[in-house]
């Protein structure tokens, strides 16, 4: 296994999560849970409110979340992290903590991830595409962590690792307006 180095706090939490996980044999199960909470985050403003937010005390963020998780069936070792993270008033750093356990797992199963904003979400039938391209670029197994960004206008972008491709449209207007300037 290549060795991933997460940091900060939010990594500290993934890594122990990670070990968790790993020593339970159950990091397939663990990841898949994240992945449906993940997903209720990206669904719910009022979810990212209650996770965003300091005006809610711990009490009220391990009330909800609890609820939350229950209603979603999330439970186990998943549902407990998700619990201490709220608990210790750390629920702000809960997104980075799962793509922090999902780079994990990614780098133990040998995979790659790539970042990938995109304007509008992609249809099934575009990731796979993309998914092929990025497979055939890097020579790996590539997982898409898709977030959307309304702000891009239009293309995308891809991160894996320190390599960056910005294909959005935002950025080529922004080209296009810094070169008009210049033309003045």
């Amino acid at each position: 296994m290549a060795e991933t180095f997460v940091s900060g706090v939010a990594g500290r939490y993934a890594t122990a999560l990670f070990e968790l996980a790993r020593e339970s044999n159950s990091i397939d199960t663990v990841k898949a849970e994240l992945d449906r909470f993940d997903a209720l985050l990206a669904e719910s403003d009022d979810l990212k409110r209650l996770v965003r937010s300091p005006v809610f005390s711990a009490e009220e963020q391990e009330k909800a979340v609890a609820a939350i998780l229950d209603k979603a069936g999330i439970g186990g070792i998943a549902g407990n992290f998700v619990k201490t993270v709220a608990a210790n008033r750390r629920l702000f750093i809960i997104e980075s903590a799962i793509r922090a356990f999902v780079a994990l797992v990614a780098a133990h199963k040998g995979e790659v991830v790539a970042d990938v904003a995109v304007a509008h979400p992609l249809s099934d039938a575009h990731a796979a595409t993309l998914k092929q391209s990025l497979d055939a670029m890097t020579g790996k197994d590539v997982q898409l962590a898709v977030t959307v960004d309304p702000s891009l206008l239009g293309g995308l972008k891809v991160k894996i690792g320190s390599r960056v491709v910005d294909a959005s449209l935002k950025t080529k207007l922004n080209s296009i307006r810094y070169a008009m300037k210049e033309v003045r």
